[in-house]
């Protein structure tokens, strides 16, 4: 087992420092009041949808819209030209009706059981967050503070845990959080033959491989979020600094598959045989969100 290098030190050290530090940021990151107004006007139209087909309301365009999508197993809004939406407050998503339901369901469960105590979880699903860039600021916000950097100092860098299920994170993270629920597309995350290296006490292993056969989304096991102090070297870009190594792959991660305008951040993952050049070619991402 060996040490692999990381960037700013002086870490956060007390597990309940940490998870008081991230509490504020969550919350709005969570969208306590976004989730609230999505489930409210969720309520409100299906309960106006029921009078109108029940005949004690006039059927509105929103009402015969809402009927129609629903009637189509599609989210209400996710047609442009409807007038009823539950889209326009909800997150991103290509989930049909059904799945995107479930998600939400979800969603609730995990922003009650989060709200109830204020604690940041060992493993944060990331994908429930209507706002993930404030969580990642959050993170560079807190390694700031506790090493008296200046902020715009301060990136993220990405490791993959050898953990793949949530309940194995035991702890917070030095200078970073654990974050789980994603997913690659157009290659896999291989830790077959790959040596365990420590990042700042977490253990870190794998690689970016080739996709196996009927394999389009391979999960991903638990992504440990450091922040770091920016080096000499990268290169800033619009969609953050690009890491010059070879063997780091500046691999953009997106809210669902649609890509494009769902881009959150970009993440740094190890290759060997399969270079970064043949992941940019082969379109290689990370993703918060299937489309089932």
């Amino acid at each position: 087992m060996s040490e692999r290098s990381g960037g700013a030190g002086g870490g956060v050290e007390e597990d309940e420092h940490t998870s008081h530090n991230y509490t504020n940021i969550i919350l709005n990151s969570f969208g306590e009041r976004r989730m609230n107004l999505l489930l409210s006007t969720m309520t409100n139209t299906l309960e106006e949808l029921v009078k109108g087909l029940a005949g004690q309301l006039n059927m509105s365009q929103p009402m015969e819209d809402l009927a129609e999508a629903l009637g189509l197993m599609q989210v209400p809004g996710r047609n442009p030209f409807h007038t009823a939406s539950w889209e326009k407050f909800a997150w991103a998503s290509q989930k049909g009706l059904m799945p995107w339901f479930q998600d939400s369901l979800r969603r609730v469960e995990q922003l009650v059981e989060w709200s109830a105590t204020l604690e940041l979880p060992h493993s944060l699903w990331i994908g429930a967050l209507f706002n993930p860039t404030s969580f990642l600021t959050a993170i560079k916000q807190v390694v700031a503070r506790s090493t008296k950097s200046a902020l715009d100092q301060i990136s993220t860098e990405t490791h993959m845990s050898t953990m793949w299920e949530k309940s194995e994170a035991k702890g917070y993270p030095d200078n970073g959080a654990y974050v789980h629920g994603l997913y690659m597309e157009g290659a896999r995350w291989n830790t077959d033959g790959c040596g365990v290296e420590t990042v700042s006490g977490t253990e870190v292993c794998g690689f970016v491989a080739s996709s196996k056969p009927k394999e389009l989304y391979p999960a991903m096991p638990l992504m440990y979020i450091k922040a770091v102090t920016i080096q000499p070297s990268w290169s800033p870009q619009a969609v953050g600094y690009i890491r010059p190594e070879p063997n780091i792959y500046n691999c953009p991660v997106y809210y669902t598959t649609f890509r494009g305008p769902t881009f959150v951040f970009t993440a740094t993952l190890m290759t060997e045989k399969l270079t970064p050049n043949h992941c940019t070619l082969a379109g290689v991402s990370l993703m918060f969100s299937l489309d089932t």
